[in-house]
C-alpha cells in the first residue's frame, strides 16, 4: 500500500479538523494568491460546509481557492461529520452545502421523510478498495468471492488460493459512507453475515488499524473507499487486493477499468436562491476552476 501522500488525519470525530500537510513531492498546483477584492466568497459570506472524511482535502482546497486564504489555514478551518450525519445536517438546515459519499439505504429513507428536496451532482470518481496484511500470499479476488467471503460461504483462506487461516472480515457500521458502497456495489441483493461488534469498528481508520493488528497475523480482510485509504490514513503491513484481476489505482479509477466505482457529489438544497452562497460555491465546483481544485486535492473527477 502507498505510504501517505496528501494528508495525515489526526482524530476523526464530528469536531474533525484537518491539520494537514501536503507532501512536497506532489505537484499540487500553485498556492491562490487571490486578492481579496477577486475572492468568490469571503471567509463570512462562505457557507457552512459538511460532508465526508474522505472529502476533507478537496474542502481545504476549495476553502483556499474561492477566499483567497493558504492552505494551511483552509486546512485548520476545515472540518466534518462524516458522511451519515452531513446528510441529516444539509436536510435540516445544520449545513448549506456538502462535499460527500454516498448516503446509506437507511438514511436516504430518513431524508425523504423530511421532505427537503436537495440538489445531488457527481463530481468525481472514488472505488471501493478491499485491504489485507501484506503477508497474505493472495492477491486477487473476483467479485463473487468477496460475495462468499462475506456471506459466510468461504471462511479460509486456502478455498481463494491463500493458506489454511480463518478468513475474519471486518466490516462498517451501516450507515457509514462505506459500508452503503459496499452494499450497493458488492453485495447488490445479498445480506452480509452480521459483523460481532469487535470487527465492526466505528470510523474507517479504526478499520485499517484493526486489519494491520488483528492477531498479528494474515487472516482479515476489509475494505475503504480508495482515496481514504491510499492517501489519508495508511498503515504499514497492508495491501489492496486485486478484484476481478484489476488493482485500484488513480489510472484503473480514472478509466473506469476497476470494477467497483462510485461517484462523490456536491449537494445543496433545491431552495437555495440564485444568489446564495450556497449556490455560488456549489456553481464554482462545477466550473472548470472547481474541476481544476479536484485535480490539485489528488482526487479523480467524472469524466
Amino acid at each position: 500500500m502507498k505510504l501517505l501522500r496528501n494528508f495525515a488525519v489526526f482524530g476523526i470525530c464530528a469536531a474533525l479538523l484537518c491539520g494537514c500537510t501536503p507532501d512536497p513531492d506532489i505537484d499540487k498546483g500553485p498556492e491562490p494568491t487571490i486578492d481579496a477584492k477577486e475572492a468568490l466568497l469571503t471567509l463570512e459570506e462562505y457557507p457552512r460546509m459538511d460532508g465526508s472524511t474522505a472529502n476533507l482535502p478537496l474542502m481545504a482546497e476549495v476553502l483556499s481557492r474561492t477566499t483567497g486564504i493558504t492552505k494551511e489555514e483552509a486546512e485548520n478551518l476545515t472540518s466534518c461529520t462524516m458522511t451519515p450525519q452531513s446528510w441529516h445536517n444539509l436536510a435540516e438546515g445544520e449545513a448549506d452545502i456538502l462535499l460527500v459519499y454516498e448516503a446509506a439505504e437507511e438514511t436516504k429513507a430518513a431524508l425523504e421523510q423530511t421532505g427537503t428536496e436537495l440538489e445531488i451532482t457527481p463530481i468525481g470518481n472514488d472505488a471501493l478498495v478491499f485491504i489485507v496484511n501484506e503477508n497474505n500470499p493472495v492477491e486477487s479476488l473476483t467479485t463473487k468471492q468477496i460475495q462468499d467471503i462475506y456471506t459466510g460461504r468461504i471462511t479460509n483462506w486456502k478455498e481463494v488460493g491463500g493458506e489454511d487461516l480463518e478468513i475474519v472480515p471486518f466490516q462498517r457500521g451501516s450507515t457509514s459512507g462505506s459500508q452503503s458502497l459496499f452494499m450497493k456495489l458488492i453485495m447488490t441483493e445479498e445480506d452480509p453475515m452480521e459483523a460481532p461488534t469487535e470487527l465492526s469498528p466505528g470510523l474507517m481508520g479504526e478499520l485499517i488499524d484493526a486489519i494491520a493488528s488483528y492477531n498479528n497475523s494474515a487472516n482479515a480482510i476489509g475494505y475503504s473507499v480508495y482515496y481514504y485509504a491510499s492517501y489519508m490514513y495508511t498503515q504499514p503491513g497492508l495491501k489492496f487486493i486485486k478484484v476481478d484481476d484489476v488493482m485500484p489505482t488513480d489510472e484503473t479509477i480514472a478509466d473506469e477499468s476497476y470494477p467497483h466505482i462510485n461517484p462523490y457529489f456536491v449537494a445543496i438544497r433545491a431552495e437555495e436562491a440564485e444568489d446564495s452562497p450556497a449556490r455560488i460555491l456549489r456553481d464554482w465546483i462545477l466550473s472548470d476552476e472547481g474541476k481544476e481544485a479536484i485535480v490539485a486535492a489528488g482526487y479523480i473527477p467524472v469524466n
